[in-house]
């Protein structure tokens, strides 16, 4: 292999090539490869700052959902223990509403069983008086002997 200059013509273009890309090329798509990094890296940060605010958004709604189903739980509890108070005040007040209504009704019974007595009292009398006049033969005046016939009426 000869050297001549055709080989060095070539050397030195290759040389000026180099020193032109590394000059004014490779900066350019040093740049470039610098600044997809820079992005890549940003990317790469946010998916996992993003990622971690998923967790943390998860595990907040997780101790909310916990504390609505608590709230909920108190609540239906609340709710079960409130129906039975007012289970109770309608039973007591059921209750104590028969006993006003079974005292009226026994009330009621003894003034009826007692207007019954009088009614019957007089009644009884008047056949008294009847039966006595037909056995004495004459009518007795019940107006005149109404001290007597009260004094009947009030034994039977």
């Amino acid at each position: 292999m000869d050297i001549n200059m055709t080989l060095i013509g070539q050397v030195i273009a290759m040389i000026v090539f180099v020193w032109f890309c590394m000059k004014f090329v490779w900066p350019l798509i040093m740049g470039a490869i610098e600044q997809r990094q820079t992005e890549i890296a940003n990317g790469l940060a946010s998916a996992e700052k993003a990622a971690a605010d998923v967790a943390n958004a998860k595990t907040e709604a997780d101790k909310v959902l916990a504390a609505a189903r608590d709230q909920a739980r108190g609540i239906v509890e609340q709710a079960n223990s409130r129906a039975s108070g007012i289970v109770e005040q309608a039973k007591t007040d059921g209750e104590t509403e028969r006993k006003r209504q079974l005292d009226a009704a026994r009330a009621q019974i003894g003034a009826e069983t007692n207007r019954a007595r009088e009614e019957l009292r007089t009644q009884v009398a008047k056949i008294a008086v009847a039966g006595a006049s037909k056995v004495l033969g004459r009518e007795i005046d019940a107006k005149a002997h109404s001290d007597i016939l009260s004094k009947l009426a009030s034994e039977l």
